[in-house]
């Protein structure tokens, strides 16, 4: 498995043609930071779609029960093997850490 860091130019096309493809994976998100520690605000609940705004510079994971929103995104990195993709890690402008990780990998679109 290989870990990469998206450019900020490919965020937008990247997580659109991701959730093109993922139909209703069950994924949990974690959020690190240095005030609150490691606490995980979704476990195993289907995710739906993640999409990038650049005009308000947002990252919405919208999830069956919840709707998580990064705001100010600054670096993001996927965690992808040969079965696909595995998770996503979004740093924000504060310096936390939020990780969405899929139970199953997600087969990557050649488009991706």
């Amino acid at each position: 498995m290989a870990t990469r860091k998206l450019d900020k130019s490919a965020w937008k096309a990247y997580f659109d043609a991701i959730s093109r493809h993922l139909g209703s994976r069950l994924s949990e998100i974690e959020v690190a930071s240095l005030d609150l520690g490691d606490q995980v605000e979704a476990e195993w609940i289907p995710l739906q779609g993640i999409t990038y705004d650049p005009k308000d510079d947002l990252i919405e994971v919208v999830m069956e029960e919840i709707d998580h929103m990064i705001r100010n995104p600054v670096e993001i990195y996927v965690e992808e093997g040969m079965e696909g993709l595995h998770s996503v890690e979004v740093v924000d402008a504060d310096g936390s850490r939020q990780i969405i990780r899929l139970k199953a990998p997600l087969a990557l679109p050649e488009a991706v």
